[in-house]
């Protein structure tokens, strides 16, 4: 193989079968991940510093500082020296002469800390490393204990062991900062939900309820802290071995299997033999082997040292004593904890919609047992915000590097349960923060594709999928051109705002080059967001328009329903009313859903709602819009009354990994009409609410809008001022029952001053 540098070496390890004497049809085997350059945790650093990187949070030839005493520290320096970083390791006198001249010829620079302090020798190296930090500005530190980055290396693994075996149903790994075992193993769950997972850890450590026992000698596993990368709800089983009898399975691991290893991996090689043991026929288990041995010849492997630290003295257990777990250890001991952990587990919300499902969301989290917290840069912004109950985290929401470090300084990765967002504008950001958190979401690709209108209607040509004739333009003098490949009337608008903002509907050139350049000249959304700087010149298409509402799961995407749209007059089309279920005939309600499908699959949307908006046309189903998310303007609760489906609290189950229950049938319908003003003025009140709410099938009456605000005739959604919904059997009664209501609400506008 031809590589274009060292670290482009990292991963596809070897995958071995060990002889262990294991029952019949029993398969196990080793993943030598002491076989990447250095070893393991070369996977860590180039994952970790390469999305850094990625993400502004470190910039070109910027120094990187780390704290460790072994292969984490030769992981940064191979990738980091690759790249054209300086390298500055924090580690202590436990580090091995080997290790230590590895990285001085590497070119790092190396302080040793001289002794421990209140956590032993990782506080001890906090401390050194935190006065690097200010020495050096503008350093970036890879906190491998904390950042996700370092679980998010092992999906590759997990790939790479589907690969080989296809099928794996015993995972076996060492646990020190979190990142491999729980990495590896939250990656192979999302396809192998049965997989049984074993964490080794040492006598000594306190990661699963131990007293901390500062002095133990096994290095690369166990910890006297509680590292936040660590995701013990993942792990079903425990393993403690002491020194002694680590130090004497990684002697055996050479001698019975030709592997000279670390200590880490002798471990897991004895916990592997007992797994082995208690197996069915047919199981296939992986032990993750870490670490090298020469590191370690002048310790496990010198029997010199052995004498000199009494290592004979130590209990050696020949199998492990099965304890409840908090049950202090002095050897080899193992538990099942089922991955049971006490503590909260939180919904993350970057930011939300205004329309009002962004409140109800937060509010239906604490139902699901779940905490909701909101990332946002104004939290002003919510106004209904504290009943929600949820705790919110300030940042920069626009910036990923600040939303990533606001995720990571707050929580440890077994409180996290999920992250989602009810608003189009930050569905692309929850799809990159999700992917590196391992949580279930929507490949990042496949949401840039439907937010980018541009770029869906040229994925959907490729395809063949009906839709208008278009044309993107990036300049104004681009517009005429546009127009007349596309034809008048057309529609012009952004490529990639929401809520009909600036879509217009043109009859001369002129008006669409006017149109063209007001879109141009947004630099920024109403969220403070870059505008993509293009706009979309497209045909217009005569017929009814219809939202369809889909659930994706793996391997399928379910139709929950079809909504029938009413919008306003042109030049606008600000969606006036909406009507669940749509009422279709059968064979047209096939064809959009098959016509949604397949757009859905050529976009690689995989997971959760999408509102994709369809015109009915005499050539059939054609694709206007295609929303990777859930339907905004109340059609959820349309759909919630009518089916008693509650699609919002759905997608939270699935943001969160929970079971989803979809199944539900119509029984009648539902409607909802937008309060619009007819004429422009300031809102001092709303009349005849209560009458029409007393209306027989009204279920709701619902000002938004606050008084002493201008308003007038809407452009956009954000030009509503509030809601009716109405149920009832038939939709001409829905029609009927809105009509009525409408007529009784009369806004009360004030003249405006005049300029």
């Amino acid at each position: 193989m031809l590589f274009d540098g060292m670290h482009e070496v990292i991963g596809r390890t070897p995958l071995v079968r060990l002889r262990t004497g294991a029952p019949a049809g029993v398969e196990v085997y080793a993943k030598l991940e002491l076989q990447n350059p250095f070893a393991m945790k070369d996977r860590v650093a180039r994952n970790v510093i390469l999305q850094a990187r990625q993400s502004g949070a470190l910039q070109p030839g910027a120094p990187i500082v780390e704290s460790s005493s072994g292969t984490m520290a030769l992981g940064v320096a191979l990738v980091g020296r690759a790249l054209g970083h300086p390298v500055h390791i924090v580690t202590d006198p436990r580090i091995d002469r080997i290790t230590m001249a590895k990285l001085r010829a590497l070119g790092c620079e190396l302080v040793v800390v001289p002794a421990m302090t209140t956590h032993g020798w990782q506080s001890a190296r906090l401390e050194a490393l935190a006065e690097l930090l200010r020495a050096l500005p503008g350093a970036f530190w890879p906190q491998q204990y904390s950042n996700p980055d370092n679980p998010g290396a092992y999906r590759d693994l997990a790939d790479e062991l589907l690969a080989d075996l296809d099928r794996v149903d015993v995972l076996v790994g060492s646990v020190g900062s979190g990142g491999s075992l729980c990495g590896t193993a939250r990656a192979l769950r999302r396809r192998l939900p049965n997989l049984w997972v074993v964490g080794v850890d040492c006598v000594g450590s306190v990661l699963f309820d131990q007293p901390d026992m500062p002095q133990r000698l096994q290095s690369g596993l166990g910890n006297s802290l509680l590292p936040k990368n660590l995701d013990r709800r993942l792990i079903d089983e425990v393993h403690w071995l002491n020194d002694r009898e680590a130090f004497a399975a990684t002697r055996d691991l050479a001698a019975e299997q030709q592997i000279f290893a670390g200590n880490t991996s002798g471990s897991v090689y004895r916990v592997l033999a007992d797994v082995a043991r208690r197996a069915r026929p047919g199981d296939r288990i992986v032990g993750i082997f870490p670490d090298r041995g020469d590191r370690y010849a002048e310790t496990v492997h010198d029997p010199q040292y052995w004498a000199r630290q009494r290592l004979d003295d130590l209990p050696l257990a020949a199998r492990p004593e099965e304890v409840q777990p908090g049950t202090p250890v002095l050897s080899w001991s193992r538990t099942v904890t089922k991955g049971v952990v006490d503590g909260p587990r939180h919904l993350l919300f970057v930011e939300a919609n205004t329309s009002g499902t962004g409140m109800l969301a937060l509010s239906a989290t604490a139902r699901l047992d779940l905490r909701p917290v909101l990332l946002t840069g104004a939290p002003e912004r919510y106004p209904d915000l504290s009943a929600t109950g949820a705790e919110v985290l300030r940042c920069d929401s626009n910036a990923v590097p600040a939303l990533w470090a606001a995720i990571q300084e707050r929580f440890r990765r077994e409180e996290i349960a999920g992250i989602t967002t009810t608003s189009d504008f930050y569905v692309p950001v929850v799809a990159e923060l999700a992917a590196r958190l391992g949580l279930p979401g929507n490949p990042t690709h496949a949401v840039q594709t439907c937010r980018n209108k541009a770029t869906l209607r040229s994925t959907l040509a490729a395809a063949g999928i009906h839709q208008p004739r278009f044309a993107v333009v990036s300049a104004p003098a681009e517009a005429a051109a546009a127009v007349h490949r596309v034809g008048l009337p057309c529609v012009v608008k952004p490529v990639d705002d929401s809520g009909s903002t600036n879509v217009r509907l043109c009859a001369t050139v002129e008006e669409a080059v006017t149109q063209v350049t007001r879109i141009l000249a947004v630099r920024t959304n109403v969220r403070g967001l870059p505008t993509a700087g293009m706009a979309l010149v497209e045909e217009y298409l005569d017929g009814p328009e219809f939202s369809v509402e889909m659930f994706s799961m793996p391997g399928h995407a379910m139709c929950v329903g079809i909504t029938a749209k009413q919008v306003t007059g042109a030049p606008h089309f600000v969606e006036s009313r909406h009507v669940f279920p749509a009422g279709l005939p059968a064979a047209d309600a096939d064809r959009i859903t098959e016509t949604v499908r397949r757009t859905l699959q050529v976009c690689g949307i995989e997971l959760g709602p999408t509102h994709t908006e369809i015109k009915l046309t005499a050539d059939g189903p054609a694709v206007i819009e295609v929303n990777p998310r859930l339907a905004g303007g109340m059609i959820p609760e349309l759909i919630r009354s009518v089916t008693g489906l509650d699609l919002l609290e759905q997608q939270l189950r699935l943001a969160a990994h929970l079971p989803v229950l979809l199944a539900a049938e119509p029984a009648g319908h539902a409607g909802i009409q937008f309060l619009l003003a007819d004429s422009s003025g300031i809102l001092t009140g709303f009349e005849g609410v209560e009458a029409a709410r007393a209306l027989p099938g009204v279920q709701r009456v619902t000002p938004t809008a606050r008084f002493g605000v201008q308003v007038g005739p809407p452009s956009d959604a954000y030009g509503r001022l509030g809601h009716v919904i109405a149920r009832a059997d038939t939709i001409a009664e829905v029609h009927a029952t809105l009509d009525a209501a409408t007529r009784l609400i009369r806004m009360a506008l004030a003249r405006s001053d005049p300029e």
